[in-house]
């Protein structure tokens, strides 16, 4: 796959995830919305990336969008977070407002699963290209 198809795709993808991720925000708040709503945000992060460097492999891209993951939530910690969406309330949905370690987990699943969905579609496109075409 080219850099700016899979720049392409991701940028489809977090489009996606970003309007799931909106509508899971408004649902009714419970563990199933939280978890869903942290697999979206590493999803979200995960194509983030990929849209800015095509180029970086899927388990680069996978490590990265963990980090970003993980040092938001560890911010939840300060009064950042809260500070900021105080002035920009949108802010809140890219900075949460407070930790939770079970968020770690589900950060780290979600990466890892749109590593290897990433990783599968990658390969099954470079399969296609080199078969041969029948004439």
């Amino acid at each position: 796959m080219s850099a700016s198809a899979r720049r392409l795709s991701a940028a489809g993808a977090l489009a996606i995830i970003v309007v799931c991720g909106l509508v899971v925000h408004a649902l009714p708040g419970s563990a199933v919305t939280d978890i869903a709503g942290d697999a979206l945000y590493a999803c979200a992060a995960y194509a983030l990336i990929v849209a800015l460097a095509p180029g970086l492999r899927p388990r680069v891209v996978s490590l990265i969008a963990v980090a970003w993951c993980f040092a938001i939530e560890f911010l939840q910690l300060t009064s950042i977070p809260g500070a900021v969406a105080g002035v920009v309330p949108p802010a809140r949905l890219v900075l949460g407002s407070g930790f939770d370690p079970r968020d770690l987990l589900v950060y780290g699943a979600a990466a890892l699963v749109a590593g290897l969905v990433d990783a599968g579609v990658t390969r099954a496109v470079r399969s296609r290209r080199a078969a041969p075409r029948p004439r």
